[in-house]
């Protein structure tokens, strides 16, 4: 694929699956490649905790308190990261709501603008995306899902149905 145009990608792990769920991870591949990922320190009011969310993610409240950033310097580092840009989540219908509770309860505005994948796809893509997800996730053979490496699935998954797509796959 010439590397004209890569979507930026963020993904978020969060305390649990309901709406009183809050993020607690966000990991962002930008179009250039850069990557960045933090842990978030929640803020007291925010007590939802799932133990089979943990126990996809693997993330600890201990982690969170010992390795986490505050939520408000979490904001600003991604501002700063994405700038005035579109980023993209194959999870927008979660990955939006915990984005803005965070800026919302840090009190900072979002530079950037979340959108979901669906934008950016045609339909072939659309038609390989879960199947090529999961070529790429068995080649990878990582038991981790985290933030940072499932927003680089996502971006090389586009990356792959892309490609698939202009040759009538």
């Amino acid at each position: 694929m010439q590397k004209k145009w890569l979507p930026s990608i963020v993904d978020i792990e969060a305390s649990g699956f309901g709406a009183a769920s809050y993020p607690i991870e966000i990991g962002v591949v930008r179009y250039d490649g850069a990557k960045w990922c933090k842990l978030i320190r929640p803020y007291d009011a925010w007590m939802h905790w799932d133990e089979k969310a943990e126990a996809l993610h693997g993330i600890s409240r201990e982690m969170l308190h010992t390795r986490g950033l505050e939520p408000a310097k979490v904001c600003q580092e991604l501002n700063h990261f994405l700038g005035n840009t579109v980023v993209y989540s194959d999870g927008w219908v979660v990955d939006n709501p915990w984005l803005i509770k965070l800026f919302s309860a840090a009190q900072i505005d979002m530079t950037f603008t979340c959108r979901a994948m669906e934008y950016i796809l045609n339909e072939t893509q659309m038609c390989l995306w879960h199947e090529v997800k999961d070529d790429l996730l068995e080649q990878c053979d990582t038991k981790r899902h985290r933030a940072s490496t499932d927003a680089f699935l996502i971006q090389q998954t586009f990356i792959k149905t892309y490609e698939a797509s202009l040759h009538g796959k």
